[in-house]
């Protein structure tokens, strides 16, 4: 694969959709109270140092790169890059490869509730990433 062949500009959109969906995904009006429970947490709610904040960009772009690769090549083998096979690829990611592999880490910990919270924002990530590097190819 072609690390060039991505659009860099559709990347940097899926990294600002994961930020602005992980900012209201775990917000305290959603399910932030939820998921802090779920893992065991109580009393004050972190903010996060400068290193957590940048190894997060770090790994949005890395998943967005990655999605934007499998659009490209599950899309070139299907005939074309659409919506449609982006919004199919970044959903057999997530059920093939993320789910599976936090509910695998979540098991052993007794944490399934977590793990829900936790994979339905990669979902709506997964999905959003797919959508807009299926249309912005």
């Amino acid at each position: 694969m072609n690390l060039a062949a991505p659009n860099w500009m559709a990347v940097a959109a899926c990294v600002v959709v994961s930020m602005v969906t992980g900012s209201l995904w775990f917000s305290p009006k959603l399910f932030f109270p939820s998921w802090w429970e779920a893992i065991g947490k109580k009393g004050d709610t972190p903010v996060g140092t400068p290193v957590t904040w940048v190894l997060l960009i770090m790994t949005s772009v890395i998943q967005a790169l990655f999605v934007a690769l499998f659009v490209g090549a599950v899309g070139r083998a299907a005939g074309g890059v659409t919506t449609a096979s982006g919004v199919t690829t970044g959903l057999f990611l997530w059920m093939g490869c993320v789910a599976p592999a936090g509910l695998s880490n979540k098991l052993f910990a007794g944490r399934i509730k977590a793990w829900s919270i936790e994979t339905g924002h990669h979902l709506i990530n997964y999905l959003a990433f797919g959508a807009i590097l299926g249309t912005w190819h």
